[in-house]
């Protein structure tokens, strides 16, 4: 796998960064932990600074999820309960240090319809086109889910792709290998560290 120095990265006006559901409930303690989720706060408040001081726009998703959604498995669905809108999981992790111009993209918010990426139903690729940005640095929980299907999204909306694989843990660590491999194939760069 080809990996990116983040020492050699230098953002531009028209990158912008987006974290993925950096939430209580994906981090160790919360409903649907993904192991070692909290790992991530440290590497993308580097990140974060990196952006502000750049004045790169920053975007941070998360599941603002009601009570009876579709993906919980008293519906049905495959997972816990988890990010349920206005309670203490779908919090953002409390160290992550988002600047007060962030922009909070909702998702899964319809009771009936799922959505892992954060472009589906959010209105995502309007704004970051509406800024002028052609590039999105994404991290965030979890690698093998929601940060997957928003990176291929935003290829497939014509957006570059970085990855900060420091700044992502994955659900199913047997499978983040086979989404690595298969959004390098795709044309994402894999950056490692952090500024």
């Amino acid at each position: 796998m080809n990996i990116v120095s983040a020492s050699t990265i230098t953002l531009a006006t028209s990158d912008a960064l987006l974290l993925v559901d950096v939430q209580r409930d994906f981090c160790p303690g919360g409903a649907l932990a993904v192991p070692e989720g909290d790992d991530v706060v440290p590497v993308l408040n580097r990140w974060l600074a990196a952006a502000v001081r750049a004045g790169v726009p920053v975007f941070a998703s998360r599941d603002w999820h009601p009570g009876d959604h579709c993906s919980f498995a008293d519906q049905g669905g495959p997972w816990p309960p988890h990010c349920v809108r206005d309670t203490e999981g779908a919090r953002f992790h409390p160290a992550l240090a988002l600047p007060r111009t962030a922009i909070i993209i909702d998702k899964g918010t319809a009771r009936d319809r799922d959505a892992y990426s954060a472009f589906e139903g959010t209105g995502l690729r309007g704004r970051l086109r509406d800024l002028g940005v052609r590039r999105l640095l994404v991290g965030g929980l979890a690698l093998d889910i929601c940060v997957h299907a928003t990176v291929l999204e935003a290829l497939d909306h014509g957006f570059a792709a970085r990855l900060l694989l420091n700044g992502t843990r994955a659900l199913d660590a047997a499978n983040a290998r086979r989404r690595l491999e298969e959004m390098q194939t795709l044309g994402v760069e894999i950056i490692d560290g952090a500024p």
